[in-house]
């Protein structure tokens, strides 16, 4: 008689169905920061009467949430692109109806003691359109940060890190956006309409404005979001990609962002769309990511 021996089964692949449902940490980010603007909506008169959309949307964006987790696709890792665009649109519920532009005088005078007294716009501009066109065009590709960091992490082989680096990038842009209804401010290129303005217009700034003025928001700017996102990208890069010899130990593709950001702080203040004071809160704002990396997600910073 032919004896019994256990049969070894392999790995049994689960069907998405069978999956446990496991948020990342980002995820758990994105579904707080919308019921958070939920919870705040009722105490801003602007937004009062959207308190209701306000669940709405954190009940659909929960589902949406819930259901990439279930699927757990490669899609995943790019949709958290879709929920800033809903998080930043969001923010125009709270434009105020009468603009109150008490914060927009109390910056104004840092701004003409930079550009005028120290001579930034006359250092800007002694190349001709050279200096600004790139520094319009630096504040145009602000747009492109984040797919282009998912590329650096993806091209390096770190798609596990991913999920950490959106993390560090949301908590940077989204602690932005969760500030702005707290300090409600207009841009100065329109709260002192036809003042210190740039000399020189180029096609990209004329491109700039018309992209700001058809689909910005109008509740604050304060503190910059374009700079917050940027600097929280490049935190993010620089713990996430993999380490290497010489200058600091680490890939140099985060330094190179955090140099961009630089430019879009100068582009910024220099083309009117935020006070110099919105760009100093928006790199602070932006070490929300790091502190977001290191509560939550520790082991991004063991490579």
């Amino acid at each position: 008689m032919a004896s019994l021996r256990p049969v070894e089964l392999g790995p049994v692949e689960l069907r998405p169905a069978d999956r446990p449902v496991k948020f990342r940490p980002s995820e758990w980010l994105i579904a707080a920061y919308f019921c958070y603007v939920a919870i705040l909506a009722p105490f801003f008169p602007a937004a009062r009467a959207r308190t209701w959309q306000a669940w709405a949307l954190a009940a659909m964006v929960a589902l949406g949430l819930f259901w990439l987790a279930r699927i757990d696709s490669r899609w995943r890792d790019w949709t958290p692109l879709l929920y800033t665009f809903l998080a930043y649109r969001q923010m125009d519920w709270f434009t105020p109806a009468v603009p109150d532009h008490r914060l927009d005088l109390a910056w104004i005078g840092w701004d003409r003691w930079l550009l005028d007294q120290h001579g930034l716009r006359a250092a800007i501009e002694s190349c001709g359109s050279l200096l600004p066109g790139a520094l319009e065009l630096c504040y145009l590709l602000v747009y492109g940060v984040a797919p282009v960091a998912l590329w650096a992490l993806l091209a390096n082989g770190r798609r596990d890190r991913v999920k950490h680096w959106w993390l560090a990038y949301l908590g940077g842009t989204l602690a932005a956006y969760a500030l702005l209804p707290f300090f409600p401010s207009q841009p100065p290129r329109t709260a002192f309409a036809g003042q210190d303005l740039p000399h020189v217009v180029t096609l990209l700034r004329r491109l700039n404005l018309n992209i700001v003025g058809a689909y910005g928001i109008h509740s604050s700017v304060f503190p910059s979001a374009h700079v917050a996102s940027v600097f929280a990208a490049a935190w993010g890069l620089m713990a996430t990609l993999p380490r290497r010899r010489g200058f600091w130990g680490r890939d140099k593709t985060g330094w190179s962002m955090a140099a961009y950001g630089c430019a879009v702080g100068i582009a910024a203040v220099y083309g009117r769309y935020h006070y110099a004071v919105d760009i100093v809160g928006g790199l602070v704002v932006s070490l929300a990511g790091v502190v977001a990396m290191r509560w939550f997600s520790r082991e991004a910073f063991k490579l």
